[in-house]
Parts: C-alpha cells; structure tokens; sequence
C-alpha cells in the first residue's frame, strides 16, 4: 500500500470543542483547552504517525468577524489553512444555533473532501441529534456527517478511520519522529496562557501575551523565564495581585503543567511587563508570531 499523508484542518466557531477534538485524535495534550473561546491564535499542528500514513492537524482559531490587526493576523490563517487542506473537519455543536454563516462562507472556495463533526452529543438526545445531522447533510453536502462527543471520546475512532481513509497518497511532510511542529517554548507559553485564562475574568485575558523569554534545559530541571506582556498598568497589578498573590497561583500551576508535560522539575520565573495597546501594533505581532 503506497504511504498516504496530508493536512487535516480542524474549523468551527470558538468553543464548539475543536481543541478537545484535535486532543482525542493526536492523542496528546496538544492544544490549549480553556472553557473560554478564542484561545487558540495560532495553527498549531498535531501530527499523528503510523507506518503507512503520516496526519497533519491543524487547529485553526475559531472564526470570527476580526476587530482589530490581531484578528485579522488569526483570520488569515484560517483562510490559509483551507486552502492548504487536503480535508476539512467542520466542528459544530449541538447548541449550535445554525448562524454559522461566516464558517460556511469560508468553506465556499474550498475543492477538499469535508467532513461534519457534531459534537457534544453526550448532552442532547437522538432527535436533536438527527435533525442537526439532517440539517447538515442537506446544507453541504459532505462526505460524511459524525455525531461525536470528544470530551468522551465517542465516535472519535470513527473520525480518525475517515480522516485516513481520505488521505492523499503522498511521502510524509515531517519527520516521522516529530509529534509537532511546535517546540517546547511554544508548549510553555501555552501553560501560562492557559492559567492566565483560567484565573483571570473577562478582559484581562485577551489583553496578555505570554513570551518564553529563555528555556534553558538540564538534565534534571529545566529553567524557563517567562514575560506576560499587558496593555495598561491596571492590568499589571490585577495580573500581579495582591503582594503578588495572583502571579504566584497562575505560576504554581503552570509550573505543575510544564513538569508533567515535560517529564523534568521546572524553575519557572515570570515578569510582568507592559506594551501599550500591542495588539493594534503591526511590529509586536509579528514579534509575537502572528503574522
């Protein structure tokens, strides 16, 4: 059997689970998972290998109508990451309201076989789920529509044995010892990310970006610096908290993240510092990789 290899872009709307999903597939925790929408701006590519196949995931930010350059930076990816994909796996929800326009506008130029995953079924009953599945297979046209649950890992297999099925024949893109294309830095970042997603409220989050300023392996322990960059001074300090109560927590735990992804002790240090308005700022997200 000739190897077969390609792109997998995983797309929905923020929050219909596509982070979870690429997770149940890869196999790894590969994706920041929050219960917030919007965490994922970057494509972050989960590779799964076997001997006859090699799966590029890509997990696109969720679509939205962009409000300023950051946005924009993350909508193009998107865009990029359909036309580059030799399958597309739209990702809705069962809550979903049908308002998927955008997603669907986005899919309209696209020649790769698709795929439409329904998730979180574990939370709904049959006649919802068959009249999304209904509603789906007569709005697109796929392929095949799956209802899944990938919090619970159901109907995943199934999922993984259509995406390989569907792959090009084609030589392996990546070394096949590679599970991502994304290095321990980035992993890192990710792990603060995270924290400061789950301990701050609302807005604060969306104003930060985490920068690993240096990672320095050692055989036992690895030491890893780390800027959390914010927009205005109030933000510092609510980051910061009360005689640096609140940087402490979001640090202990990204620390337990980082020793348990990285199987080493971690020395972890964080500073907090502040760039007025860098999301509107072209120069910074090219820094910070966006672009």
């Amino acid at each position: 059997m000739a190897h077969r290899a390609g792109f997998v872009s995983i797309i929905g709307k923020p929050n219909a689970g596509k982070s979870t999903l690429m997770n149940a597939l890869v196999g790894e925790k590969m994706s920041i998972i929050t219960p917030k929408a919007q965490t994922t701006r970057h494509r972050i590519l989960g590779i799964v290998n076997d001997e006859d196949y090699q799966i590029v995931f890509s997990d696109t930010p969720g679509i939205i109508k962009p409000h300023y350059a950051l946005h924009e930076s993350m909508m193009h990816q998107v865009d990029g990451s359909i036309v580059d994909a030799d399958l597309i796996l739209l990702v809705t929800d069962i809550y979903e309201e049908y308002d998927e326009g955008d997603v669907l506008k986005k899919l309209e130029g696209s020649q790769a076989p698709l795929a439409v995953l329904v998730n979180k079924v574990d939370q709904s009953d049959e006649e919802t789920v068959k009249a999304k599945i209904e509603y789906w297979q007569e709005k697109l046209n796929p392929k095949a529509v799956f209802a899944i649950s990938a919090l619970k890992d159901y109907n995943v297999l199934a999922v993984m044995n259509f995406v390989i099925e569907h792959l090009p024949e084609h030589p392996a893109y990546y070394e096949k010892d590679a599970l991502t294309d994304r290095n321990d830095r980035f992993f890192a970042s990710e792990m603060i990310r995270a924290q400061v997603f789950k301990q701050y409220k609302k807005e604060i989050p969306y104003s930060t970006e985490v920068i690993i300023t240096a990672f320095v392996e050692g055989e036992k322990l690895h030491r890893i610096s780390a800027e959390i960059i914010v927009e205005r001074d109030s933000q510092k300090n609510i980051i910061i908290g009360k005689n640096g109560e609140m940087l402490k927590i979001v640090g202990t735990y990204a620390r337990r993240d980082m020793e348990e992804f990285f199987q080493k002790k971690v020395f972890l240090e964080m500073f907090v510092k502040v760039i007025p308005d860098w999301r509107s700022k072209k120069n910074y997200l090219k820094q910070f990789g966006y672009e």
